[in-house]
């Protein structure tokens, strides 16, 4: 395999396979030796392109939170009005917990560290500021806030319930948040 010079896509890859790893076996089952095995690199090449683990693991949840918040921006770029907007948000909500096991674990994971580690809190700060970003396109502030934790809170719901609500009570729930306090109309 390349030297750590020559093969640009082996940080990318360390940071894939650690995402990988933390979706199967939890930030605790993570270590140096089984990033670098799934990444197909060598061990030593860990150390080269990341100070430590916390390291590798903030970077890989940062790139994790730049993936939902294109999910973010690709749902709610286009809505127009009010409605339109309350139904993208709903949609997101649907593409959240419909989606990947591997991302809702991931984000529940990124939420655990979050509650034990202040560099971790200021990461989801980070990642839920800039979510709120996109609602306030729409909603103002408070109300982006809110939606932001119903959102947080419906995509879980949904994602793990046996009986998933359907799509009418999210649009029910995202318009009794947005009611007032709209930008679009």
């Amino acid at each position: 395999m390349a030297t750590g010079h020559t093969d640009p896509q082996r940080r990318e890859r360390i940071l894939a396979a650690t995402l990988d790893l933390v979706a199967e076996e939890g930030v605790a089952g993570v270590s140096h030796r089984k990033i670098a095995a799934r990444a197909g690199v060598p061990l030593g090449s860990m150390t080269y392109h990341f100070s430590g683990i916390d390291q590798l693991l903030r970077e890989a949840f940062r790139r994790f939170t730049d993936h939902l918040v294109e999910l973010f921006d690709t749902c709610l770029s286009a809505p127009a009005d009010r409605d339109q907007a309350r139904a993208a948000v709903a949609d997101l909500i649907h593409t959240l917990s419909g989606g990947s096991r591997r991302d809702l674990v991931l984000t529940q994971e990124l939420y655990t560290l979050a509650a034990r580690q202040p560099s971790y809190r200021e990461l989801t700060h980070e990642w839920m500021a800039r979510s709120r970003t996109h609602l306030e396109k729409h909603f103002d502030p408070d109300t982006a806030r809110q939606l932001d934790a119903l959102i947080e809170g419906l995509t879980l719901h949904r994602a793990v319930a046996q009986e998933p609500h359907d799509r009418a009570l999210t649009l029910e729930a995202v318009t009794r948040i947005t009611t007032t306090g709209s930008r679009a109309s």
